[in-house]
């Protein structure tokens, strides 16, 4: 007997990324991608991350948009 999809722990499902703000931290952007922040954050630093990235300094945001067309690919 199947109890449905199964959701990873805190793995976010595309309707409830569609749904964020229009950025989002790092961290929380690298839970939906599957990937570790530090995988994220190295991508960024590298100029090879999938999704569009705002920075502010030191700092950075994912734009969601990026991120859902992204997800949708998938």
């Amino acid at each position: 007997m199947s109890a449905g999809p199964v959701k990873t722990q805190n793995c976010p499902t595309l309707d409830e990324v569609r749904k964020w703000p229009a950025t989002v931290e790092v961290p929380r952007a690298a839970l939906a991608l599957g990937c570790s922040r530090s995988q994220l954050y190295e991508l960024i630093k590298r100029g090879e991350a999938p999704v569009k990235i705002l920075s502010f300094g030191a700092r950075h945001r994912v734009v969601t948009a990026s991120l859902v067309r992204l997800l949708e690919g998938a």
